[in-house]
């Protein structure tokens, strides 16, 4: 009896070829040593990933087997610690939370630090100019009471919604540095500080927001604020940010809050 021939349409295909999931994708990252030049260039790499992986597993990838000079933050790689904030095809986006997938991965993905703060190497920036807004609008709840608490400080559930939104940032930068008006004024605080400051304003345990409001009455504070929208676009945790800075400035003109 004769063998019976599968037809090659019907073959299974060969593993590592036809079934597997990889693509080959173009990395272009922008690299900057002030040890070895000056300026700053840009450098392709290209890998054999899965489409679903993350852009931070790729930027992992490069360091592990390609080159271990790579330099970027990162740390829980689940979108809590913000640290992995970068410009990822031209939009700031946190690395462990953007899908290769999604980027059009057929063309080259663009991979930069974040702007307005000042490039140490390769991905990382100075990011103190960033934390010394968020502490000169003193982020932590103040009282009129020197003594510790004997009972727990109550408020509504109401009360709590009010400044809800405003407790989920995670000071990644990417509403600040995506902020026009930061990348040619340094000294602006930014849409994080207001952001933070909003939320310790609105709380109604708390006894300085006149306190704070002065602060960002500042020439450098929130009327610097040309309503972009940016921020908002930006924020990887989905803060309306623009809505925040609207209110500080309704409250500095109304005194209430």
């Amino acid at each position: 009896m004769a063998t019976p021939v599968m037809e090659k349409s019907d073959q299974a295909p060969e593993p590592g070829f036809a079934d597997s999931p990889y693509i080959t994708v173009t990395f272009r990252v922008r690299r900057f040593n002030p040890e070895v030049a000056a300026e700053a260039t840009w450098e392709d790499f290209q890998l054999e990933i899965d489409p679903k992986e993350r852009v931070l597993d790729a930027l992992h990838k490069i360091k592990w087997e390609l080159d271990g000079s790579l330099t970027f933050r990162r740390s829980c790689a689940h979108g809590i610690c913000g640290s992995d904030a970068m410009r990822i095809n031209g939009k700031n986006r946190l690395a462990c939370k953007t899908l290769i997938k999604d980027l059009s991965p057929e063309k080259p993905i663009t991979v930069e630090p974040i702007k307005g703060l000042t490039v140490l190497k390769d991905l990382v920036v100075d990011m103190e100019p960033f934390f010394q807004a968020y502490r000169d609008v003193m982020p932590f709840l103040i009282t009129k009471d020197t003594n510790e608490p004997t009972r727990e400080r109550l408020q509504t559930a109401e009360d709590r919604e009010r400044f809800d939104d405003t407790t989920k940032c995670i000071l990644c930068a990417a509403c600040t540095s995506s902020c026009p008006v930061f990348w040619n004024d340094g000294q602006y605080f930014g849409p994080a500080a207001i952001v933070n400051a909003h939320r310790f304003i609105f709380d109604s345990r708390d006894e300085a927001g006149e306190q704070r409001l002065e602060i960002l009455n500042d020439r450098d504070g929130v009327w610097r604020c040309r309503t972009t929208f940016n921020c908002t676009d930006a924020c990887p945790r989905g803060i309306e940010v623009t809505k925040a800075i609207a209110e500080v400035k309704r409250a500095l003109i109304t005194r209430r809050f």
